[in-house]
């Protein structure tokens, strides 16, 4: 059954969930990517995963498929992973180091800054200059690396204005990645960002998490504005010192900043409440400054504490499943066994990542349902849940009514 998109959305009723085809239906899935994947800030990598000139990551976005690498001259640039021969996948690994990027095709060969040095057999006439890599729009931010995948990108300098001093202290750029985990959910990307936006499933979800991060719904909530006290106290104490840490959001909800407490007693998000790692990440000093969260749609949602950094990346796989990659930055001089213990790092956000999967897979399966029929959220624990639909349906319409115009 073919859906009006631009209907539903005109009639969905607010404060309430979408309707059921926003979450199941395969053409709605292709729209969010052509409408908002395809045309948005998406968050990659963080820098220091590319370590020396060489270094690149490949990286899949829908239909696309992105090489990152970082040049000789130190710049971080990103490239289509395609040929400009007969279009063959160049780099075909994860990840890596290469001297020169080479077509394993047919040998064209192209410098780290996506020209083309090299074509064997090409003629006389042919203009290695006028075929090298296509670029794709690539910004870094403070050691996070994003991308987009649009002829003409939207602004990016807005965000990166007011997220660079709130970053800045975290030196990410001094900064190695322990681990990773990726997992697949088995539900739609919006599904797995409502269930981000709040904490109101925490306290019968996750155990292990409850130990050091607050259900208070004002730490996951989008109303900027005067701060309930016992918030404020803490934003102004942290920005005595140094540390940015006042609420700010985007008029469109795409962003938010804030450094959030965690529970008393606790200073990193460890099963003993303490530090995970001795060697600390950045600048921030106060064991007791809690977490900078910052998110950014559609792609990130980061955790940043003065011992160790946490980055979550989603990209949508198909209309009802998305993966999921967690990666876990320390300092890149801290020695594991010595400085942290892996486990004891990791496994809070492991099995919450896990136990998310279980919430959004069970969402997933009860919207399947013919017998779906969208609820209210709570005014109270679900804001930000509401505030990540408005942005979502408010993007789409916009954009899509652009769409239509330029077509008449």
């Amino acid at each position: 059954m073919k859906h009006d998109l631009p209907r539903l959305l005109a009639e969905r009723k607010p404060g309430y969930a979408l309707e059921r085809p926003f979450y199941t239906d395969p053409a709605i899935f292709e729209a969010d990517l052509e409408t908002i994947w395809y045309r948005d800030w998406l968050f990659a990598i963080p820098a220091c995963e590319l370590e020396k000139p060489g270094s690149f990551v490949t990286h899949k976005v829908g239909a696309y498929r992105v090489i990152l690498v970082r040049g000789q001259d130190g710049t971080i640039r990103a490239f289509h992973n395609s040929c400009r021969h007969r279009g063959s996948i160049i780099c075909k690994g994860a990840k890596g180091n290469l001297p020169k990027l080479v077509c394993p095709y047919h040998q064209w060969t192209y410098e780290l800054d996506g020209r083309l040095l090299w074509a064997r057999d090409m003629g006389p006439d042919f203009d290695a200059s006028a075929h090298g890599l296509k670029p794709v729009h690539c910004r870094e931010l403070e050691g996070l690396v994003y991308i987009c995948l649009a002829d003409a990108a939207p602004d990016f300098d807005a965000f990166a204005d007011l997220a660079r001093p709130y970053l800045a202290v975290h030196d990410l750029t001094d900064a190695k990645v322990a681990f990773e985990s990726t997992i697949v959910e088995n539900g739609n990307w919006k599904l797995v960002w409502e269930n981000n936006r709040e904490c109101y499933h925490c306290g019968g979800n996750h155990p292990g998490l409850c130990r050091s991060f607050t259900d208070d719904p004002t730490v996951t909530g989008i109303k900027e504005g005067a701060a309930p006290p016992h918030l404020q106290a803490h934003f102004d104490r942290m920005e005595a010192q140094g540390y940015p840490a006042q609420f700010r959001m985007s008029s469109d909800f795409q962003y938010r900043l804030a450094r959030m407490p965690l529970l008393p007693g606790a200073s990193s998000f460890t099963m003993d409440l303490k530090p995970a790692v001795t060697r600390i990440l950045g600048r921030v000093r106060d064991d007791t400054a809690g977490t900078l969260l910052k998110y950014h749609y559609p792609t990130t949602w980061n955790h940043f504490l003065p011992d160790h950094s946490i980055l979550f990346r989603i990209t949508p796989l198909t209309a009802t499943t998305t993966e999921v990659t967690t990666k876990w930055l320390v300092h890149k001089e801290a020695v594991e066994g010595r400085d942290y213990d892996l486990t004891r790092l990791t496994e809070v956000w492991t099995v919450t990542n896990d136990e998310d999967r279980r919430v959004v897979e069970d969402n997933q399966q009860g919207i399947d349902s013919p017998a779906y029929e969208p609820g209210p959220y709570s005014p109270v624990h679900e804001t930000g849940v509401m505030g990540f639909v408005d942005w979502y349906c408010n993007t789409m319409t916009g954009r899509l009514a652009s769409v239509a115009l330029a077509a008449e």
